[in-house]
């Protein structure tokens, strides 16, 4: 799914921010206990419950967004049940129709093409459902939800990769459905055919799903509405450290960052620096406004990534609500600029 998939030139260089300093006050006891005290960073290091609340926050943070933690774990459960779901499969075919069979009611388009590659013709559906607010421009938020073509023989089920970040989108879409929104119109994207069809990646065999969009939104229109696009990928780890990635929109990630710490949660954010090649790219090249959260450090070197190893037990519904909740803040300091 994304990039610094290590064939991706990947370029990794720890952030320039000083190293956290922690207070600790020892105080002994007839039991020999030792009380840590929260350091300045302190807050962001908090444990969420599954309702996405802080157990402590500085003075300046705000209340978090709704977002069921609970209910999207069980919908990353559900996509992964389906086995491996690259495109042309069954499999596919099923994830699309659950994800669609979540958004009945709601305004929904698809974009359907075929695709011809070296390994065959295939179809592609990006779904897009669709949540109007009165101000002029849309907010995108989207997420590729086909898993790895090399290794679609094996148990290959994309946890992470894929699955958390659709059940993210799914839950999104729940807490803006009937609500009326006073801000941009958000869109959510789950956008296909985004792995690549060699191995090792090639930029020209992926991203098929967004680039086919970008381009056909740029022709009608569109692409001038957008606002900001916001990529969630591999969000689920249940270590969770969103990178800075340096192919993004400065003053976006600015914005996250502004997010992430009034809801105490600016710990799980941008301690690193690191290239990532992924499905924001076809935008940010047409001059849109992108930003990738992506957490690309699953497991000790990054070992889970692209492997069956990428399976449910090393996520957390923590993890969702963090991303979660971080992301609707930023809609709505988006709705605020």
């Amino acid at each position: 799914m994304l990039s610094p998939r290590p064939p991706r030139n990947v370029v990794l260089t720890y952030g320039r921010r000083a190293v956290l300093l922690w207070l600790i006050l020892a105080v002994l006891t007839a039991c020999s206990r030792i009380t840590p005290l929260v350091g300045s960073e302190g807050a962001s290091a908090a444990i969420l419950g599954t309702d996405a609340t802080p157990a402590t926050a500085p003075p300046e943070a705000s209340t978090p967004p709704a977002f069921n933690a609970s209910r999207a774990m069980q919908y990353v459960k559900e996509i992964v049940a389906f086995g491996p779901r690259p495109i042309g499969s069954e499999n596919h075919r099923k994830v699309e129709r659950y994800i669609l069979g979540h958004l009945k009611g709601d305004a929904v388009e698809e974009d359907n093409f075929e695709i011809s590659t070296s390994e065959g013709r295939f179809p592609v559906d990006n779904i897009i459902a669709k949540f109007p607010g009165p101000r002029g421009g849309i907010v995108i938020i989207a997420s590729h939800y086909d898993t790895n073509w090399p290794l679609r023989h094996t148990a290959y089920v994309g946890a992470n990769d894929g699955a958390s970040s659709s059940a993210l989108l799914l839950e999104i879409a729940n807490q803006l459905r009937g609500k009326k929104r006073t801000g941009y119109s958000v869109w959510l994207l789950w956008d296909d055919a985004e792995e690549s069809i060699k191995v090792p990646w090639d930029d020209a065999s992926a991203l098929y799903g967004v680039r086919h969009l970008a381009e056909k939104w740029q022709g009608d229109g569109t692409l001038k509405k957008i606002r900001a696009f916001l990529l969630e990928d591999m969000i689920g780890d249940a270590d969770l450290n969103i990178e800075r990635v340096t192919d993004s929109t400065s003053w976006l990630e600015d914005l996250v960052y502004q997010a992430a710490t009034r809801l105490g949660y600016q710990s799980h954010f941008f301690a690193r620096e690191m290239y990532v090649g992924d499905d924001h790219q076809p935008f940010l090249k047409l001059s849109v406004p992108a930003v990738d959260l992506i957490d690309f450090n699953y497991g000790y070197n990054n070992v889970f990534w692209h492997t069956p190893q990428d399976t449910i037990d090393k996520l957390s519904p923590k993890s969702l609500a963090i991303v979660g909740t971080v992301t609707l803040e930023t809609v709505h300091l988006l709705d605020e600029r």
